[in-house]
This record gives C-alpha cells, structure tokens and sequence, in this order.
C-alpha cells in the first residue's frame, strides 16, 4: 500500500515533493493595510511547516492592488514587498516544505468594499441577492487583459526571487480566469472569447508568461475546476480539454476544485453517497481526468482518514491529497498522522440551529476563519468552539456582510 504520509513524488522538473499532502488555500486576510504580509501569517505557516505538510498553498496573492477579492489581501506587484515574501518564504519552507504562492485576479468577484469598480470579460453582473453585495463589472479592454497577463508573470517572478519554491495560478471559484472560462460569463466576440480553445488563451496566456519570466524548472501550477455547477457555465467536458492542453503546455500540478460564489458544491448541506463513501468530492471526475492526462494531480476536499487519503492514491486517479479545513484545526494533522497518533478526523458540520443562518452554507466558512486567526496569534484552535458564539463574534464584527463575505473554497 502506498503511504500518503512517507512516500515523496518527483516532479517532472525534478522538484522533489516530501509527502503526499497538500494544503490547499484558505482565505487567510492577514494583510496589513499596506498588502503586505504581516508577523501573523508568518506564524501561521510556520506552525504549517512544522506540522508536516509536504505542499503549502498560500491563500489568494493578489497581482493588482486596485484588484482585491477582499480587504487585508496580499498585494505582489513591485519588489517593495521582497523583504516581506523573504520573511513568509523563511518560515513556509522550513522542514523540506514546498510553499507555492497561489496567484489570483478575482475579476468582478471583488466585494464593493475592496475595490471602487471591477472589471470582468464581459459586462455580466451576478444575478439574484448576491449581487447587492458587488459591483456591476465593466468589460476588460485588450490592453488591460494583456496587462493582467504581464502582471502574473512578474509576480511570479518575485515570489521566486523571495524564496518562494512554486506558484500556483488561480482558475478556479468564479474569479477572473474561471470567468474566462465560463460562457455564461465570457460572451466576448474576440480572440479572448467564443468557443473554449477562445475562452481557455487567458489561463493559456498567463500560463506561458510565467514561464517565461521564472524558467523551465520552477513548478507552476494550475487551480482548475472540474465545473461551474451553473446553467451555461464551465463544463465538465470542457475542464478535461482544459486540462489536456495545460498538460501539453507544460503545467506541473493540476489541483481539482469546483464551483464559484453563486453555486459551490462544498458549502452545500447535502452530499452525493458517493462523496461520504470515499470522502473526496471530486474522485469521480477525477477518475475520469486521468483516462485523459497524465499530469500529477491533486483532489482537495472531504478527506478525514488516512485509509481514505491512501485507497484515493492507490487508485491512481490522483497523485495529492489536498486538505483545508483539517488543517485550519490540527496544523500538525499530517505529523499526528505519521506517528499514529490519530488516523482520522471527523468534523462536523458547524450549525447554529437557526434554520435561515445555517442554509447560508457560509458560517462554517466563518469559523474556520476564526480559527485561522488564532494560530496566527500563537494561541491554540478551539475544536469545540460553539458555532452561535462564532457568529455572534463575526455579527459584532462584519454586520450582515457575513453571509456572503468569506470564500467558498476553505
């Protein structure tokens, strides 16, 4: 049996890989005002670091300061933040750990209060109450999609120069790339629009100029879902042609997620049999991606046992075990796995008992986040934290804004 704790993976480009484990991004905001970095998300990865884990993905990094997903995101557009990125490369890459940066534009997913207007590949606004809470994005210009392509290449370029060991470039949860992709959101009649091999040149684009900038042997990996979950959005067909020609290009990780603000599978209340069976939520899309690529890959999402996490590598569908929110309470989890300490974890679903709060599906998100700020704050996660408590903190703190103001991929 091949063992998700002990055995390492070599990468194409002979980046060795320690373990199978993977965390994936979490929304992390601890930014400071500046987009900088700051002491406790230097904390936060070490505590991960020292914990085990083979692959740290950070939480989104953005490329354009005028472009935040949120407030207290990190901002890599000029080598001012160097010394900042020196100091967070130092503490994730301790223990042979692999820290990626993960790159992101979020497109018109960027919350009124982070930005003064937004911008997407078509006009499109977001329908239903979402939509009170963002801007109505204005069409990218040819120029200002060519400029976003140039900045993910230089920010790439710094994360390496700082000691960053790879990146990670975002395509997934309906920010500006997974827009690109999408026909429901991509109604543009030009190069950058149309049939899929149109709406795939962005993420195609972005990827051949990190390359170019960062050379042939830094990883560089894609963030890809395996669809939309939307009426005339990104399909599953289209994802596996996506994929093939990433895999052409060169692309060195492919990690499976899915869905966006409007609809996201993981925050939904109810899950297919088969997702509680083998606790992945993306296996079967997964099993049917490898019949067409050979590229190594990542399934993030469900996963709470190391007999859960081993039969998905043995069955040669995927190559990584990403986890999130495992991590967000046990930072150690893969070390504990190691030495036997524990060889599961159950988490429950965080609910208030107030029908209309928990439907949301996004409280769950807001503790998780909580529990973020802790490590981050050198103090221990609280596990058993009531989850009416944790809303009532973020109520006092956010207002309404709650409901929606935390990413769905956590």
């Amino acid at each position: 049996m091949e063992s998700v704790i002990s055995n390492n993976y070599i990468l194409k480009n002979g980046v060795s890989i320690k373990n199978r484990i993977l965390k994936s991004a979490m929304s992390e905001a601890l930014g400071n005002h500046q987009y900088l970095p700051t002491e406790g998300l230097y904390r936060l990865y070490e505590q991960w670091a020292d914990g085990g884990t083979g692959l740290l993905i950070t939480g989104n990094v953005m490329i354009d300061r005028k472009a935040l997903g949120e407030p207290r995101n990190v901002v890599v557009e000029d080598d001012k933040v160097l010394p900042f990125l020196e100091k967070w490369a130092e503490k994730g890459t301790k223990n042979n750990t692999q820290l990626w940066m993960q790159l992101n534009h979020p497109g018109k997913q960027a919350f009124k209060g982070a930005v003064k207007e937004s911008v997407a590949p078509s006009a499109i606004p977001f329908e239903g109450k979402i939509s009170r809470f963002f801007h109505k994005p204005r069409e990218m210009k040819k120029e200002e999609i060519v400029d976003s392509i140039k900045r993910f290449g230089y920010s790439a370029l710094l994360a390496k120069k700082s000691g960053f060991t790879g990146v990670q470039i975002h395509g997934a949860h309906g920010y500006l790339i997974s827009q690109f992709l999408s026909p429901r959101h991509n109604q543009r009649k030009d190069e950058w629009g149309g049939d899929i091999n149109g709406r795939m040149k962005f993420l195609i684009e972005i990827y051949r100029e990190i390359r170019k900038q960062t050379g042939e042997s830094f990883p560089i990996s894609v963030k890809l879902n395996s669809a939309d979950f939307m009426k005339a959005g990104f399909t599953e067909d289209e994802s596996i042609y996506t994929a093939l020609m990433l895999e052409k290009e060169g692309v060195d990780l492919l990690e499976i997620s899915g869905g966006t603000y409007e609809s996201s599978p993981m925050a939904k209340m109810n899950q297919k049999s088969s997702t509680k069976i083998r606790e992945a939520y993306f296996m079967d899309y997964a099993e049917k991606l490898r019949q067409t690529v050979k590229i190594p890959l990542c399934v993030t999402g469900g996963f709470r046992s190391v007999t859960g996490m081993e039969n998905a590598l043995n069955s040669n569908a995927m190559d990584f075990v990403g986890l999130a929110r495992p991590l967000a309470i046990y930072p150690d989890l893969p070390n504990l796995f190691a030495n036997q300490s524990i060889n599961e974890i159950r988490i429950d679903q965080r609910k208030t008992g107030i029908r209309f709060i928990d439907e949301l599906g996004m409280l769950e998100i807001t503790w998780y986040a909580q529990q973020l700020r802790r490590l981050a704050k050198g103090r221990k996660t609280r596990p058993q934290y009531p989850v009416i408590f944790s809303f009532l903190q973020a109520l006092a703190k956010n207002g309404k804004e709650i409901f929606i103001k935390q990413r769905s991929g956590i």
